[in-house]
């Protein structure tokens, strides 16, 4: 049966429209870090390069190279941790300057992955597909821990009513927001969604 994250990972992919709290464990990622604006045209290189990845690791079988623990699944949304950099914090006035934007973008892999297969992947994919990108691509575990999260319902330029119900809820339930950091999960296509009907998890972790 091929695994599909939406109907078998609800509660990491399809939270209700209130926020709630959560634990979320260690995932495997393929990360890239990068600064600017994500509406540039540089931003859909970072995302092209982190897709070709995933698709080399679903598409595995194929080509004879799949881990013996393989199975079939969907792949993974898009996801995004997001921050300014310190100038920006110094200037801060409660509008942000999407230049100044740090991110760092990634998607999930299977459990089957380990280090060594992704890292087999990744080389492959420098001789098959190159992108310079390529080279700023790690392999990781990350693990957010205790978070608040919400399905946010349109524009991301509209994210900011959604962070504060999430801020109101921790301040009712004596949590506190551990940095001003937080996780985007895409589960729009933006460049076919009309920006009212794009829906995004919201999520930042908590102490």
């Amino acid at each position: 049966m091929k695994h599909e994250w939406k109907k078998l990972e609800k509660k990491f992919y399809l939270p209700k429209n209130n926020p709630e709290k959560i634990f979320i464990p260690g995932f495997k990622f393929y990360t890239i870090k990068g600064k600017g604006n994500p509406n540039d045209d540089f931003f859909s290189e970072y995302i092209g390069v982190l897709y070709s990845l995933s698709y080399g690791v679903k598409m595995s079988p194929k080509i004879g190279i799949a881990p013996e623990n393989y199975f079939e699944y969907i792949v993974y949304p898009l996801e995004g941790v997001w921050d300014i950099d310190e100038e920006a914090k110094k200037k801060y006035s409660g509008k942000i300057d999407k230049n100044s934007l740090l991110f760092n973008l990634m998607i999930r892999q299977p459990d089957f992955v380990t280090e060594e297969f992704a890292n087999e992947i990744l080389e492959r994919t420098k001789k098959k597909k190159p992108h310079e990108l390529l080279d700023k691509v790690t392999f990781e575990i990350i693990e957010d821990g205790s978070c608040i999260q919400m399905l946010h319902s349109g524009s991301y330029d509209n994210e900011s009513q959604s962070f504060k119900q999430m801020e109101k809820f921790a301040d009712e339930h004596q949590l506190k927001r551990k940095s001003m950091l937080h996780r985007e999960i895409y589960l729009s296509d933006a460049r076919k969604t009309p920006p009212e009907k794009l829906k995004t998890v919201l999520r930042f972790q908590i102490e």
